[in-house]
């Protein structure tokens, strides 16, 4: 839809939306992440949780050097080797990544309803991480260290102008250092205005169980997810965002 012109410039609101959502995209990227309020939150969701961090020492790093999130720090390197290693199909990690708003706004509404379809689905959930400064591929030296088959990460994306606060859920199986975009799946859009958390955890469980079974994520790995997805809307319509 074609914005207006006043003379030579765009209508004067217009030009205020635009500055609204361009000021609310560049809040959600410096917002602070709170670790501690999300490991409360996990605990009320019966979770046990762990704190890391990534190479990127402060936020400025974590923008201008994408490479340093990608690896921890090497605090939370022996933190997690500390741990046992039980066998577990997945870990899950929550990652700031470019919108910790996103992350604070959506993660736990959508861990809440992937949680119990792992329990009926017999899918163990070995440890979930909450990690600063994280980059999507941290969540693959998370899943090694933990000794995962599959590595599912929540993690903020990067804001667009419609969708300051947008979640992201990246599935990763066998996850290692050196894995590729092209080996995951990615379920993203999770916000106000996009997918609910309804649907976008019937995706994940749905992305979850296939992968498990094919032992596989990625290209060779596609969403047939909404014939199911249909069939729910018939019985119940999907929950709205709050």
């Amino acid at each position: 839809m074609a914005l207006g012109r006043a003379g030579a410039s765009l209508p004067t609101k217009a030009l205020l939306d635009f500055t609204l959502d361009h000021a609310r995209a560049r809040d959600a990227v410096h917002a602070a992440f709170d670790t501690e309020g999300l490991i409360a939150s996990l605990g009320a969701l019966g979770c046990e949780s762990t704190a890391v961090a990534s190479r990127a020492g402060d936020r400025q790093d974590y923008l201008k050097r994408p490479d340093l999130g990608r690896r921890l720090d090497r605090s939370s390197v022996d933190l997690l080797s500390g741990r046992n290693r039980a066998a577990c199909d997945i870990a899950i990690v929550i990652g700031d990544g470019l919108s910790p708003t996103a992350v604070h706004a959506h993660a736990i509404e959508l861990l809440g309803q992937l949680l119990p379809g792992f329990a009926a689905d017999g899918i163990s959930v070995g440890a979930v991480v909450v990690a600063s400064g994280a980059r999507v591929a941290l969540g693959d030296e998370i899943g090694a260290l933990l000794g995962a088959r599959m590595v599912v990460m929540l993690i903020g994306e990067r804001p667009g102008l419609s969708a300051p606060d947008s979640l992201g859920a990246y599935l990763t199986f066998a996850p290692e250092i050196g894995r590729t975009d092209a080996e995951r799946n990615c379920v993203s859009n999770i916000h106000r205005e996009g997918l609910t958390y309804v649907e976008a955890a019937h995706k994940v469980a749905w992305l979850v169980r296939e992968g498990l079974r094919r032992n596989v994520t990625g290209v060779a790995l596609k969403d047939e997810s909404g014939d199911g997805m249909a069939r729910m809307a018939r019985i119940a319509p999907p929950q709205a965002l709050p």
